[in-house]
């Protein structure tokens, strides 16, 4: 069975840092892509970054240049490392891998960012 447990949200003043894991169970990570999502109440979740299997990398605009994408096969785990935060980054942040059969999403974690 399939499982994705995210960790390291809390709340940070905007400028600051926080770094996110995602880690995976149950499937065969290293040839699976993995995805962050967020979401904030009465939005839809969007795509913040996106690691394949090869290692490639894709960015939303509004976090490109600041957050970073990067993954630990031997983990079996991805990390978000988000700097230069901003209040607008304030949502609940989801990790995500597609399956042939359908989409896997964690639990999600909280991420504060006060002005």
């Amino acid at each position: 069975q399939v499982q994705l447990v995210e960790s390291g949200g809390g709340l940070v003043q905007a400028g600051g840092s926080l770094t996110l894991s995602c880690v995976a169970s149950g499937m065969n990570f290293r040839s699976n892509a993995i995805s962050w999502y967020r979401q904030t109440p009465g939005t839809q979740r969007e795509q913040v970054a996106l690691i394949t299997n090869n290692y490639r990398t894709t960015y939303a605009a509004p976090v490109s240049g600041r957050f970073t994408i990067s993954r630990d096969n031997a983990k079996n785990t991805v990390y978000l490392q988000m700097n230069s935060l901003k209040p607008e980054d304030t949502a609940i942040y989801y990790c995500n891998a597609p399956k042939p059969e359908r989409d896997y999403w964690g639990q999600g974690t909280q991420v504060t960012v006060s002005s």
